[in-house]
């Protein structure tokens, strides 16, 4: 465990007083991964500042959120290693990656200071458990102060370590609805096997919040995110959950708006992230347990249902709690959306 005060010796993450208050919000609570020892001078906290002076070598460890990809061994060994779901936008649309040197709210580069990106200096080394196939680099010109450098991919996403994740074992950004980044994604840890999001078991309770921000308040399902908040946010913050009914406009067929079920995939999935889980998903008071199921996703993630109907979150949403970067607070801004693939709708309490 990691106490408030060293939080606060560390190293400041320069930015705006913004920044430094989400510093306060985002406090550490580790577990437990078998991992190789690593030299004392490496944080995993580091931000990129050079290239590698070698080949960079992802391996495996195990914890509450099953076997997930980590550094090392040497640099960064145990430390946790992230993908970002709207990179996928960049395969889809060519636009920047989510996380670059583009400006934030929160004044730090995104790709070297607040998500430092794993870079490596010849091929990367698969440790045990990692698939070789899976792993790859891409080429990056937008990191600050660097030129082309390589960064680590598996299963064609980039990886990322976490700014607030100081030592191994440490997760702060598992499912990290994060507004900052652009567009806005989920950050999650990978698991081994296909590269897909380890995500640990979804848990859906109520949530109170205004309408569009400063409308009525509304009680609706919810889905528990940002998990690691620390003694400021006890609680994970939860985001109003959503199911998608064909609409006038909706699109059903093949390709990447949707599928050929009209359900929410690929381009429309950036824009309304499915509520993912590993095994049954767990309901909270108010929220009926036999009423929550699963389906799975064409990409082989599990996809969390209730009453049999698939649930979404929606990227205007997102907010930092306890605070947030720009003042904006717990909103319900996508209920009645009418889209190309339909309209989505919020779930009231059952009475």
């Amino acid at each position: 465990m990691t106490t408030l005060s060293r939080r606060f010796r560390r190293r400041p993450v320069a930015g705006s007083a913004a920044a430094a208050v989400l510093v306060l919000g985002l406090v550490a609570v580790a577990f437990q991964l078998s991992s190789p020892a690593r030299a004392e001078s490496v944080s995993c906290d580091d931000p990129v500042t050079s290239v590698p002076a070698g080949p960079a070598t992802v391996s495996v460890a195990s914890g509450p959120f099953g076997r997930v990809l980590v550094g090392g061994p040497g640099e960064f060994a145990g430390c946790s290693l992230y993908l970002i779901t709207s990179d996928q936008l960049h395969a889809l649309t060519g636009t920047p990656y989510a996380c670059s040197d583009e400006p934030n709210a929160k004044g730090s580069p995104c790709d070297t200071v607040l998500w430092p990106a794993l870079l490596t200096n010849g091929a990367p080394i698969a440790g045990p458990g990692v698939n070789p196939k899976l792993l790859g680099t891409v080429t990056r010109t937008d990191l600050p102060g660097l030129s082309s450098v390589q960064q680590v991919t598996y299963a064609g996403m980039p990886l990322y370590r976490f700014f607030r994740d100081e030592d191994p074992a440490e997760t702060e950004g598992a499912n990290l609805f994060d507004p900052v980044s652009s567009p806005t994604g989920i950050w999650y840890l990978v698991e081994p096997s296909r590269g897909r999001p380890a995500t640990g078991t979804a848990e859906l309770q109520l949530e109170t919040a205004p309408v569009a921000r400063t409308g009525p308040d509304q009680t609706v399902l919810a889905a528990k995110m940002d998990n690691d908040f620390g003694p400021l946010q006890p609680n994970a913050a939860s985001f109003p959950a959503y199911t998608l009914s064909p609409g006038h406009g909706s699109w059903s067929g093949s390709g990447k708006m949707g599928d050929q079920r009209g359900g929410c995939q690929t381009l429309c999935a950036q824009y309304w992230p499915p509520v993912l889980t590993s095994g049954q998903p767990q309901a909270g008071p108010g929220v009926d347990q036999h009423a929550l199921g699963t389906i799975m996703r064409p990409d082989g993630t599990q996809q969390v249902t209730y009453q049999g109907r698939p649930l979404y979150l929606f990227t205007g949403d997102a907010y930092l709690p306890p605070f947030s970067y720009n003042g904006g607070k717990p909103g319900i801004n996508g209920a009645g959306a009418e889209t190309v693939w339909g309209v989505f709708n919020t779930i009231p309490p059952l009475h």
